[in-house]
């Protein structure tokens, strides 16, 4: 059983009006940060330049293409593909092939609709272990609070997007979708979409002028406006705003959850350019504690074991990190019986790790010793970026041979990668997302996912985790398009404390558990509201 759908926090009561008893001292405050350091510096805004126009395209394109999407998101981001192309599919780009639905409809481009039966398969599975988003499935059946939205979305397109997508149809949306990874669409449940339906404009393998073509094919339709954006990199709202930015008068607002989309919306509204309200997802409690630290947990090892076959016990590691996701990785490792290094720059994380039963090291100190290196550096809150060359081509002309490294952070820059791609090293791709890097004694490194994140590039993500990140963006988009005017000014916001706390409660009946209710006499002395919120904006959980 999911527990009782009809206990909705205050802000849900009233659709109409949702989040309107909210009072003031209880909206979330502002998240700012001061990018630049200094705020008398006008802050720089980057974006990825695009080198092609979209409409320019080479007719056809390599089974074993190695073109990457420019967009840093698309490459940093999960992806459950190879960085080749899949052999088994033809040649033919699905932008000239002409595909219907059984319904007749061929407003969308996927590779192959005919696979939308197994794709189908793949969605029913997920929705057994995404409790929360089928409960507002349930909740929806008598009330619409999303009626008249009309969401474009960028995001990885998986069976676990496609239950947050079905959802958000189910709340009374209509929406059009992208890939925001050109590796990470499963075409099968793409093509699940295309049938039920949707929109959709990705595949496996994009090229770089596919991908923008895609997310321009969302955008740019005849007699549909988009009233809401759901972003994870931020390319759609940038290609809205540098293409279609008179489609912001109408737009009601952003929400973003990954760590390079959330700094671009602080870029933006630092240098007061950001004409909508956006709601940072990537930072509130239910992303942050889960998605990064339980998820990341048992990702690690899934994605070490599939691509290298590797026993754990007694192997030497270092994790380079200890945020939330370098805790999930150690936390696993240690498990597993291996030997856990950990370097930091922070002290306040440093003494965690030590705290924790680790040894906090200079990577220099242990390099030539250690079986496996991991970067996790991306820092918090999310305004900052994953450092760079925090592993060096000195590193690795020191490792020992066989030595595995990969990268757990979002950004592809924590691994010099660029420096082994010299003419006397050789380069072996031995699997899929997995090459020896062969210096010319022969010792070699075994690199995984090029130095991008491991996470679905070599393995898969729990889906029951991704249930409480796409819970999140489904409250936050509800939040903003039922908002009232005035509540939300055009700036960055966290997701208010409560509809976090929502979210973890829906998740709660899965493992039986049942929550302690405070008494009258309790509530009054701790002076909070029995139902919550229970903590305030700034608790560290």
């Amino acid at each position: 059983m999911l527990g009782d759908i009809n206990e909705w926090p205050a802000t849900t009561l009233d659709w109409k009006g949702f989040g309107k008893a909210i009072d003031d001292n209880a909206m979330p405050n502002k998240k700012t940060y001061n990018v630049n350091g200094d705020s008398g510096i006008k802050a720089q805004i980057q974006f990825a330049d695009q080198k092609q126009e979209f409409n320019k395209r080479p007719t056809k394109i390599s089974r074993r293409s190695l073109s990457r999407s420019i967009s840093q998101s698309s490459t940093d981001s999960y992806s459950s593909a190879a960085s080749y192309t899949d052999s088994s599919d033809d040649e033919t780009s699905p932008r000239d092939k002409q595909q219907k639905n059984s319904k007749g409809s061929s407003d969308f481009c996927v590779k192959n609709i005919k696979q939308a039966e197994f794709g189908r398969r793949e969605i029913e599975i997920a929705e057994q272990e995404m409790p929360a988003l089928m409960a507002l499935r349930k909740r929806a059946q008598g009330e619409k609070p999303l009626a008249g939205a009309k969401i474009v979305g960028c995001t990885h397109i998986t069976a676990q997007t496609a239950v947050l997508m079905e959802t958000l149809g189910a709340l009374g949306a209509q929406c059009r979708w992208a890939a925001c990874n050109i590796y990470s669409t499963l075409n099968e449940v793409a093509a699940a979409l295309a049938e039920s339906g949707f929109p959709v404009f990705a595949w496996k393998g994009e090229s770089e002028d596919d991908f923008w073509w895609c997310i321009d094919r969302c955008v740019n339709v005849e007699g549909w406006q988009p009233n809401m954006i759901l972003d994870d990199g931020g390319d759609l709202t940038h290609w809205i705003y540098k293409k279609y930015p008179n489609m912001f008068k109408k737009i009601k607002g952003i929400v973003e959850e990954s760590v390079t989309g959330v700094h671009r919306l602080y870029q933006l509204s630092k240098a007061g350019k950001l004409c909508v309200p956006a709601m940072n997802v990537n930072d509130s409690v239910t992303k942050q504690k889960f998605d990064n630290l339980y998820c990341c947990r048992e990702s690690i090892l899934d994605g070490l074991k599939r691509t290298t076959d590797m026993m754990f016990g007694g192997k030497q590691v270092v994790v380079c990190g200890y945020g939330e996701v370098g805790k999930g990785c150690c936390a696993a490792l240690k498990a597993m019986g291996s030997i856990v290094y950990v370097t930091e720059i922070d002290p306040i994380c440093a003494l965690q790790a030590c705290m924790d039963g680790f040894r906090l090291v200079k990577l220099n100190e242990v390099i030539r010793q250690v079986d496996i290196v991991i970067t996790c550096t991306a820092p918090q809150p999310s305004v900052l970026k994953g450092n760079k060359n925090v592993v060096t081509r000195e590193h690795l002309d020191r490792m020992k041979n066989s030595c595995i490294v990969c990268n757990m952070g979002h950004s592809n820059t924590e691994i010099d990668v660029a420096s082994l791609r010299t003419p006397e090293l050789t380069w072996e791709r031995v699997r899929s997302q997995v090459d020896h890097v062969i210096w010319p004694d022969g010792k070699r490194i075994v690199l995984l996912a090029e130095g991008r994140l491991l996470t679905l590039s070599c393995s898969t993500v729990p889906t029951f985790v991704l249930s409480i990140t796409a819970t999140t963006q489904a409250l936050a988009l509800i939040e903003l398009y039922n908002a009232p005017e005035g509540r939300y000014k055009q700036d960055v916001y966290l997701l208010p404390k409560k509809m976090d706390e929502y979210v973890a409660s829906l998740h709660l009946p899965t493992f039986d558990a049942h929550l302690t209710e405070l008494t009258d006499e309790q509530a009054k002395y701790l002076g909070l509201n029995k139902n919550g919120p229970f903590k305030p904006n700034y608790y560290r959980y």
